[in-house]
């Protein structure tokens, strides 16, 4: 019986969950042998990018598998010298002292004087120095645990065998064209999941969306096969703080069910799916429609009503936008649904959207927030927008039976275009009071 208890106490973490040890590292041996690791040899996981997302998958892995130090290497890659402003080291500071398991954490790491020190002015922090203690620049607010921090890409990608990437889709085609370079000899092809949400438009030789998987993979080479998407519905901090939540990975069956087995926590449950492209394309237009859903809530002082009314509108021009564009799409319900409702409840996007329609922010501050990152939805706007105005796309419209353009039909995401890309700000609060 104290046997029992001893277990019981080992197998508890700071915050009252429990880990089955054993089950862990039975999941970690699992995918090494998928993976042909010799003993010796650790698999070796790098996160390319340290937004929120990035940084809570990359901590989740280490909170989790860090502890088989000969059979893992968890890291994530960020690029160096971005400074802390003053205010953020100052809010920093407040989180570190409201947190007692932080607290004692940086004095044992003898790591607590530099956070006074930014505090009072006198030393300038880094994101890449912070994140090697457990905060990401984008989310300060929810510490995570100390990460192993790589400031050169190729170091950490080079022989990596499972990339997880955490960029936005805008930067995803120029860092992985830059991988290319340091893969050029490789004899193995490693595994890639995508975080990223968002798409770019081109429209040669006929109009057709590139999604992040899609870049990678002309950037890199690497079969579409061992290229996955995961995505929600989450949120990464509520994630991080153990909240219940869900995800899906999507691609091909031989990597999507042993990866989503070996990510699955009882308080994560990674689901698996087939269709990767109908998952690529909602997630980069739920950042369309969470930033207008965020200035409804603004503009109507948040009336449900006008929400409700307003995420009827949004799903079906995301039906019949992912409809368009994605083969034989899955029925859009269920988790596809449910990742845009939390993203209008809370995602960055719509936080973006309520700044603006409150006049807290406005467009030409640009779309890399200081405390947030980058809004992903501003350029998802402009892509969509291009790609739906092309006439070799046009449909039929169902009052004139003439054809015209798939934009035409999607009012909506005419009107953020006008906003976003055009700066037509009052016409939005014009449409909203009618």
């Amino acid at each position: 019986m104290v046997g029992s208890i001893d277990t019981l106490h080992r197998s508890l973490n700071s915050n009252g969950s429990f880990y089955n040890f054993n089950g862990l590292e039975e999941k970690l041996d699992e995918l090494r042998h998928l993976l042909c690791k010799s003993d010796g040899d650790p698999l070796r996981i790098v996160s390319v990018g340290a937004g929120a997302w990035g940084s809570v998958f990359a901590a989740l892995l280490q909170d989790s598998y860090g502890q088989f130090r000969d059979k893992v290497q968890i890291r994530i890659w960020r690029r160096p010298a971005r400074a802390v402003d003053r205010a953020t080291a100052e809010h920093l500071f407040e989180v570190i002292n409201s947190r007692e398991d932080v607290l004692r954490r940086l004095i044992r790491r003898c790591a607590y004087l530099k956070y006074v020190e930014a505090r009072l002015g006198d030393r300038t922090l880094f994101a890449d120095e912070i994140l090697k203690d457990g905060f990401c620049l984008n989310m300060i607010d929810t510490p995570l645990c100390p990460l192993k921090v790589v400031t050169n890409l190729q170091e950490a990608v080079w022989d990596a065998d499972i990339v997880v990437n955490g960029l936005p889709s805008t930067e995803t085609r120029d860092v992985f064209q830059e991988i290319s370079n340091y893969w050029k000899e490789r004899i193995t092809v490693p595994i890639i999941i995508s975080l990223s949400k968002g798409i770019e438009a081109a429209l040669q030789p006929l109009p057709h969306i590139i999604t992040p998987t899609q870049m990678i993979n002309r950037a890199t080479g690497v079969p579409i096969e061992n290229i996955l998407y995961l995505g929600g519905p989450n949120i990464a901090s509520e994630i991080y703080n153990k909240e219940y939540a869900n995800a899906r990975i999507c691609g091909a069956e031989q990597w999507r069910k042993p990866l989503a087995k070996f990510l699955r926590q009882p308080h994560f449950i990674v689901w698996d799916n087939s269709d990767l492209v109908t998952h690529e394309v909602m997630g980069g237009l739920k950042n369309v429609y969470a930033i207008g859903a965020g200035m409804v809530a603004a503009l109507t002082k948040e009336s449900a009503t006008s929400k409700s009314v307003y995420f009827a509108h949004c799903t079906s021009e995301m039906i019949f936008i992912t409809h368009l564009l994605a083969e034989e799409p899955e029925k859009l319900a269920g988790p596809l649904l449910a990742d845009t409702y939390v993203t209008l409840l809370k995602g960055r996007n719509a936080w973006y959207g309520q700044m603006l329609a409150k006049g807290e922010l406005s467009r030409d501050m640009g779309d890399s927030i200081s405390g947030k990152g980058m809004i992903q939805g501003v350029s998802a706007v402009g892509a969509f927008y291009e790609l739906l105005s092309q006439s070799s796309l046009s449909v039929l419209h169902p009052d004139g039976n003439k054809p015209v353009a798939p934009v035409e039909l999607c009012p909506l995401l005419k009107t953020l275009y006008k906003i976003l890309i055009t700066s037509d700000m009052v016409m939005y609060e014009e449409q909203v009071q009618c």
